[in-house]
């Protein structure tokens, strides 16, 4: 609208334009026509017999005026007038003015035995005026002024009104026309969206561009980069802006061009691009079936196989494998040293408190839990805590009958996990009397409760609020703070909650509750 609008009122003022000084053009001919027509006439009066001889005479009016009358009605001019050297008519088309002082304020270079014309204003409007001395035997005796009215601006706008109003319609006609195609095309062009529409529509594309968690790189026809988000500067570790910068200047081994070359797309390929791992989708951008680009969407590959790990438990099914290990080893160490030194009661008794202890866990967690996966992770943490000195009890009162519909194996895994592994990381530091964590599942009628309950340090009241987002930690390492965020996206997912006790230097307990 806005430039249909516009060209439609640079067409109407081009247009008023034009007419207005095609007319002045005409007005400035008709202005030259006129005064040359009545320089001639003034010209062919001043030579005239009965003017040079009766000018200045004392009865020259006589003979002059019905002589000037007679021209100036055969020739259609306003007025013909003669005066002499001291400005006194002898003719004027009013009888009653003859022998009055001429007085058109423009008349003195006439006495001087020049030859010009003038524009004056007079009752009748604008005019031209032709002033041709009178001489007589080459002395100037007086001077010959022929008026012709010349019409105004407005009488030549009136006049050629309908010489100009047709072109001047055409004109318009023409323009809004032109305009409204023009408007069209372009809209058409920018897909029918305003250009409100599109600002608003690259503002959420560069708001996506920026949010998203993989990294993306897109390039146009030249080769040179339109798109690279944050995370993708990030991985590739690319400091300085490279939007418009050449592809194969910053990052030359992406494998984008390749893609624009061949037009095949590469989905998932595992490539080094400068110091970094990443798995790449690299897919042609094609506007009407043509290559004008290519994006590709990556992530880094180490990042994800640390994520895939906290997402699925194989990290604690791994961590439990090595631990059960290190603790085997362990025992086999002190029973054979006790078999040196020849304690063999000792020894066999070694065994048998071993034993018994594993084997009545194992046969609890066995008789009592479902699965197997969850079974086996209990009994690796709590080898695991034994050896970090610390005491991890699984209440006997503890049962799961059955997963939460809405869940998984590996969720359950994930948050018992998660939750075990923040409580030994808790009692870091703490005495061994006080290293104790409590573990307990109770599979209820209408909901399933995970409580863990340790008496660490607590957690201080100023960043409780904030335990839950990704990436926040005060283990001060990279990779961290995905425990607990993970943990209340699983939990929120289902309809359940996360309740939590804490007091400094008292402990914490972290009880999450699931909806059956």
């Amino acid at each position: 609208m806005k430039i249909g609008i516009l060209v439609f009122c640079l067409v109407f003022l081009s247009s008023a334009i034009s007419g207005g000084m095609l007319v002045e053009k005409v007005l400035s001919a008709t202005e030259n026509e006129q005064g040359q027509r009545a320089l001639s006439i003034a010209r062919s009066v001043a030579e005239l017999e009965p003017i040079i001889n009766n000018v200045g005479q004392p009865d020259g009016a006589k003979s002059i005026q019905p002589v000037v009358e007679k021209i100036r009605l055969a020739t259609d001019v306003e007025y013909i007038v003669v005066y002499d050297m001291n400005r006194i008519r002898y003719s004027h088309p009013i009888s009653s003015k003859i022998g009055t002082v001429f007085m058109g304020g423009d008349e003195g270079p006439s006495l001087a035995e020049q030859v010009y014309i003038s524009r004056a204003y007079g009752s009748k409007g604008p005019s031209i005026r032709a002033f041709v001395p009178v001489m007589k035997e080459s002395k100037q005796v007086g001077v010959v002024v022929v008026g012709i009215v010349t019409p105004t601006y407005k009488q030549l706008l009136l006049e050629y009104r309908s010489d100009l109003q047709i072109p001047f319609f055409i004109a318009l006609i023409v323009g809004l026309i032109g305009a409204v195609l023009l408007a069209y095309n372009i809209k058409k062009q920018m897909f029918n969206m305003e250009p409100a529409e599109i600002a608003r529509l690259l503002e959420e594309r560069v708001a996506v561009f920026q949010s998203i968690g993989d990294g993306v790189i897109a390039i146009d026809s030249q080769y040179r980069i339109t798109i690279a988000n944050p995370e993708a500067c990030r991985i590739l570790g690319l400091a300085e802006p490279v939007v418009g910068k050449g592809v194969l200047d910053v990052i030359p081994d992406s494998g984008l061009t390749t893609v624009m070359q061949t037009g095949i797309p590469q989905y998932n390929e595992d490539r080094i691009v400068g110091n970094a791992r990443i798995l790449v989708s690299i897919l042609p951008i094609r506007v009407k079936g043509k290559i004008v680009g290519a994006a590709a969407t990556f992530r880094d590959k180490t990042e994800m196989f640390n994520l895939a790990e906290e997402l699925t438990g194989v990290k604690q099914f791994v961590e439990a494998l090595r631990v059960q290990n290190h603790e085997h080893r362990n025992k086999l160490h002190a029973i054979a040293g006790l078999i040196q030194l020849g304690k063999s009661e000792q020894a066999l008794s070694y065994v048998f408190d071993s034993v018994y202890e594993q084997e009545e866990l194992a046969s609890f967690l066995t008789n009592n839990i479902c699965d197997y996966s969850i079974s086996g992770l209990l009994l690796a943490k709590v080898s695991r805590a034994k050896e970090l000195g610390i005491q991890l009890y699984i209440d006997r009162g503890s049962c799961l009958k059955d997963i939460p519909q809405k869940w998984d194996v590996g969720i359950l895994v994930t948050v018992i996990g998660n939750l075990l592994e923040n409580a030994m990381e808790a009692l870091q530091g703490q005495v061994l009397e006080r290293r104790k964590i409590e573990c307990a599942i109770r599979d209820l009628a209408d909901e399933l409760r995970i409580e863990i309950k340790d008496n660490g340090s607590g957690i201080p009241k100023q960043i409780r609020d904030q335990i839950y987002k990704q990436g926040f930690t005060t283990k001060g390492s990279e990779n961290r703070g995905i425990g607990l965020a993970l943990i209340q996206r699983y939990v929120e997912n289902v309809g359940g909650r996360i309740d939590l006790e804490t007091e400094v230097n008292l402990g914490t307990i972290f009880t999450v509750i699931i909806p059956k």
